[in-house]
């Protein structure tokens, strides 16, 4: 069960985290991101799965994660004889931020819209709730 919004207040959290927040991923999911940030180039799944240490599927599920979640971006290169493979870099940083922008002021607003049918529902029944702070 995900932390309550007051638990999660009250914990020291680091950007990274955003990762997890906005998107469920989980810590390989997040070793796979920092891995492509800090590569020069643009890295295979068998690389990466090289430097995090895990068997290559793993490493693939996890990237097909950021794929899925915009973080990072796959791009195909061709062999001059035929056939192609695939290497993978992080989106622009800005780009990852507007997104989560976007996603926090939709969330802001979906809650708002629930705290206001709470209210609504609740006075109507002219009940008190007891809420716990």
């Amino acid at each position: 069960m995900p932390d309550s919004m007051s638990e999660q207040l009250r914990r020291d959290m680091e950007c990274e985290g955003l990762l997890e927040c906005f998107h469920g991923l989980k810590q390989l999911d997040k070793q796979c991101f920092q891995v492509l940030v800090r590569a020069e180039e643009p890295l295979t799944v068998d690389e990466i799965a090289d430097i995090v240490g895990r068997e290559r599927s793993t490493a693939y599920r996890s990237i097909q994660r950021l794929l899925q979640a915009g973080f990072i971006q796959k791009e195909q290169v061709n062999y001059e004889q035929g056939g192609y493979y695939h290497v993978y870099s992080p989106t622009d940083a800005e780009r990852i931020s507007d997104n989560m922008q976007r996603m926090l002021n939709d969330w802001y607003a979906k809650m708002g819209q629930l705290i206001q049918e709470f209210e609504d529902k609740y006075e109507q029944e002219g009940g008190e709730v007891a809420v716990e702070s």
